[in-house]
């Protein structure tokens, strides 16, 4: 069963998903864009009948109880103690994380800024940021690939342009690999006012401040073969980035959405990461 909760701190109240005993061992999971917790369901519902504690936050600007106005109020320092905060309230003073696509972009800078408080870090699709920014400068392809994130920081034209025609654009980019319902449920939620905006402000906030460096936590991370957005160049040169324990896995003919295109093959893979820790 998975319950639905809301987790209020400082920055307001985190509304999520859950499942699993209150003393199982926590596990944190966040998702990405224009996504939303219940990206999570099949993997948080899994965790918690294997025993585990499983929350699944909708992120700052997803939560309509902590969605601010300035795109400052989304840079990646916010995002990261954002996930603390949430960890301090559950009362976890150490847990797993696991991210998809930005969501897995505040898990490497979590990790980073954060080691003490994590037991291990799973990340999809997402490579480690400095393997990221490599390819983009030595790689066409990657380049090419990342460039809708400088189409994304320009004004308010591109949330008129994702709504219109029943957020035709928004569904495209699910490549039809993710359930339409669910889709529908996405659309739904980033058609709330202010909600796109918030939401496209985790790319308008700028970039990161300060290096991240290398991550020395027992880490998976798991990449998709026809992931539009990120290519095997900085997939590949991500496990140059964790000094820890690292196990890297391809999943073939999967696209960037492996959580809910393949989502037994993405729990098993990290029940098998948790069970090893």
């Amino acid at each position: 069963m998975i319950d639905h909760i809301s987790v209020t701190t400082e920055a307001g109240s985190f509304d999520g998903i859950a499942a699993g005993p209150e003393d199982g061992r926590p596990v944190m999971l966040l998702h990405g864009f224009p996504e939303a917790a219940v990206e999570w369901e099949h993997q948080v519902a899994t965790l918690g009948v294997l025993g585990f504690r499983a929350v699944a936050p909708d992120q700052r600007g997803y939560s309509p109880g902590v969605r601010p106005e300035p795109a400052a109020d989304y840079r990646i320092d916010h995002l990261v103690g954002d996930v603390v905060a949430i960890a301090d309230q559950l009362g976890w003073k150490q847990f797993d994380l696991v991210g998809h696509d930005w969501g897995g972009a505040v898990a490497w800078w979590t990790a980073d800024a954060h080691p003490e408080r994590l037991r291990s870090l799973a990340v999809v699709s997402t490579p480690h940021p400095a393997a990221l920014s490599a390819a983009m400068k030595s790689d066409e392809d990657q380049y090419l690939r990342t460039q809708y994130m400088t189409e994304w920081r320009q004004t308010r034209v591109t949330e008129r342009r994702m709504l219109e025609n029943d957020g035709r654009a928004l569904r495209d980019m699910f490549e039809r690999r993710v359930s339409p319902s669910k889709v529908d449920e996405y659309i739904q939620r980033l058609s709330e006012p202010g909600a796109l905006t918030a939401a496209l402000n985790w790319y308008r906030a700028g970039r990161p401040g300060g290096k991240i460096g290398k991550i020395d936590l027992p880490t998976l991370y798991v990449w998709s073969t026809e992931d539009v957005s990120f290519g095997s160049t900085a997939a590949l040169d991500t496990g140059n980035w964790v000094t820890g324990p690292y196990r890297f896995e391809m999943l073939e003919d999967v696209t960037h959405w492996a959580p809910e295109e393949a989502p037994e093959a993405v729990t098993t893979l990290l029940v098998e990461h948790l069970n090893a820790r």
